[in-house]
């Protein structure tokens, strides 16, 4: 294990109050998850995994992957995370899979899902790829979740590209599965030298790749990818139910990138909080805008902030003003298994929300807005939302 290595299980575990020999390094978020889930599927067979339709189809990417059936449960309008009272029943349930949308982690919330999920006999899985470093945790401060997975990938908590963990907790109850899930996460092969140029070479190629005619771009961006010259964030078998890669570790070079930007996590938190707060003033008395009263009050270092207007065509207006200004809106989670999937049949969703009203309500209307931004940049963007929702 290299000194990164080391640098980046250490600072993880003292933000996390917990200990680096319980942190595992990975290519990327989706690849730990494939692996916990791979071993759960090996111990206790197939079987179904409790999760939300409020997502990125690369977080039931892995499920499915791993030979086990997505069961989808409405999110609560409050957290929009899954709701622990209209929880999915099973007879085969392995897992929930608790995931803090935006980053915003309900204390009460995770714990009745960890309830729910004991009563079932299932683990509980956290999704902590929008908090980077912060979990879950019980009324002692001890994190709750059997497996914790996060994420260093692109647009989320710190400008790096690459990367994830995993937390395996000691206190796991089947001590033979989380001697398997620590047996494999520990024996990931690095990524190749082919894979390992390609990461290197990421940020410059999405630079000139950006700077290019947009149909210029879409060709030379699909021929980079089918050539294996690009690592795309979203592969296109990963729209399709399928992991890219067999699972791998970290290397020494993104654990390295990884680790210069964590150590400014403190000062990160402080700039969205910051930017939350701001958020909090400026939206205050707008119609026509909702957010979630619990999220905008939070003072959680959240990735985005979730807002809903009336109708997509208004939210696509508001995304175009607010880029306009230069700052980066996007439409999570619009449409649902976001960025869209080709066949939703496939990730064992009919199309029908008529059981899922909050994720419904919700993925109508939604744009998520940047949360590392200034003060005045808050102020701008909320200007720009107040044009197109007719606001005086």
């Amino acid at each position: 294990m290299t000194t990164a290595h080391e640098g980046l299980r250490e600072a993880l575990a003292s933000r996390t109050h917990t200990n680096a020999e319980d942190w595992f390094l990975v290519y990327r978020a989706r690849h730990g998850m494939l692996v916990a889930l791979r071993e759960l599927r090996r111990r206790r067979g197939a079987g179904s995994v409790a999760t939300q339709l409020l997502t990125c189809c690369t977080a039931v990417d892995p499920i499915i992957a791993a030979g086990l059936t997505p069961v989808y449960g409405d999110v609560a309008a409050q957290t929009l995370s899954l709701d622990a009272a209209v929880l999915p029943q099973t007879d085969d349930l392995r897992a929930v899979m608790m995931q803090h949308t935006f980053g915003y982690i309900d204390q009460a919330s995770a714990q009745a899902l960890r309830a729910a999920a004991d009563a079932q006999g299932a683990l509980l899985l956290e999704d902590s790829a929008h908090c980077v470093g912060r979990m879950a945790v019980d009324g002692a401060g001890a994190p709750i979740a059997d497996v914790s997975f996060h994420s260093f990938g692109v647009e989320k908590m710190l400008p790096t590209y690459f990367g994830g963990a995993v937390w395996v907790s000691p206190k796991l109850g089947d001590s033979a599965l989380r001697a398997d899930v620590v047996a494999a996460l520990d024996g990931l092969p690095e990524p190749d030298g082919r894979l390992a140029r390609a990461m290197r070479g990421y940020q410059t190629q999405v630079r000139v790749l950006n700077h290019l005619p947009a149909p210029l771009a879409h060709a030379l961006r699909s021929f980079l990818v089918g050539c294996g010259l690009l690592e795309p964030a979203i592969a296109p078998m990963e729209m399709e139910g399928a992991v890219a890669h067999d699972p791998m570790a970290m290397d020494e070079w993104a654990c390295d990138q990884v680790l210069g930007h964590f150590l400014t996590m403190p000062e990160q938190d402080e700039r969205r909080m910051s930017a939350l707060a701001s958020y909090a003033r400026e939206l205050s008395g707008i119609a026509g805008v909702r957010v979630p009263e619990s999220v905008l009050s939070s003072a959680q270092p959240l990735l985005r902030l979730p807002v809903n207007l009336a109708d997509d065509a208004k939210a696509d207006a508001a995304i175009a003003a607010i880029g306009a200004l230069g700052l980066y809106v996007v439409p999570w989670y619009r449409p649902l298994l976001y960025p869209g999937v080709p066949d939703a049949r496939s990730y064992g969703f009919d199309g029908s929300l008529a059981n899922l009203p909050n994720t419904a309500s919700f993925t109508r209307g939604a744009l998520a807005l940047p949360c590392d931004l200034s003060d005045a940049q808050v102020r701008e963007a909320v200007a720009a939302l107040r044009t197109i929702v007719g606001a005086q």
